[in-house]
């Protein structure tokens, strides 16, 4: 039988959410933890891969397990876990759902601010920079659409097409925090890092807004500005059709 799951969790410490040779993931603490409580090995598939350092407060996996989930086990789960990851809950799913190959949309947030924050300096990143947030907000807008976003990508990154169809793309204030907001049907490995990288070399005046057509039209990587620090981005949301998951959990910043 096939199982969903759905959690959150705080990137910092891992290299990302898939297993990693010589670094810890989220994934093998998971599995490891499953594997434990179900007294069997569980592999586990997630929705995406985010980069070492990014967050989630919103992500799916599925594992396929013959037998009866006990009872509690999100509760146990979550003990032994500790407090990098949580687990909202499981759930039963048809056989051919697939937490990543069934998902139509994600969605992605980057939490940024111009003033330092104590408090969320491990969520947030703290802009060294004086920012025209106005002339980044128009930017923005030019992102969506479906086009090739090689010049936004990591090289070599494996994907076998570089063409996303992004549905949002904007930056929004609540007092001393911003939020850049993008959504697509697929991300390309390093791309809202890019991108946000790019709307700041806008803010500071190194390029103009209509630089951006151009860095797009180029598909090179070194057009594109330099990528943020991962501490402020977080897969905010993810999104199927054909198979309601549980619904994605109020933000956890901002």
């Amino acid at each position: 039988m096939r199982f969903g799951i759905h959690l959150c969790y705080n990137g910092k410490k891992y290299a990302g959410w898939q297993r990693q040779l010589n670094a810890l993931s989220v994934q093998e603490e998971f599995e490891k933890a499953l594997s434990v409580l179900l007294r069997t090995e569980i592999s586990l598939t997630g929705c995406g891969r985010t980069d070492a350092g990014v967050h989630a407060s919103n992500f799916y996996a599925h594992f396929d397990f013959d037998g009866t989930l006990p009872e509690n086990l999100t509760y146990h789960c979550n003990a032994i876990l500790g407090k990098a990851i949580r687990i909202f809950d499981f759930f039963e799913a048809p056989a051919e759902w697939h937490a990543r190959f069934s998902a139509t949309r994600r969605t992605y947030r980057y939490y940024f601010s111009t003033q330092k924050n104590a408090f969320l300096d491990d969520l947030v990143w703290h802009v060294p920079y004086e920012l025209d947030i106005d002339k980044m907000k128009s930017a923005a807008s030019l992102f969506v659409g479906k086009t090739d976003f090689t010049s936004f990508a990591k090289l070599h990154g494996g994907q076998s097409t570089n063409i996303c169809d992004v549905f949002a793309s904007e930056i929004s204030q609540n007092g001393d925090l911003f939020v850049f907001e993008i959504g697509a049907d697929r991300f390309l490995r390093n791309m809202v890092r890019a991108i946000f990288g790019t709307l700041i070399d806008v803010g500071r005046g190194k390029i103009q807004e209509s630089d951006i057509n151009n860095i797009l039209k180029q598909r090179n990587r070194s057009a594109a500005g330099a990528s943020v620090p991962a501490k402020g981005l977080f897969l905010s949301k993810v999104e199927y059709s054909g198979f309601v998951t549980p619904k994605n959990k109020p933000q956890l910043v901002g």
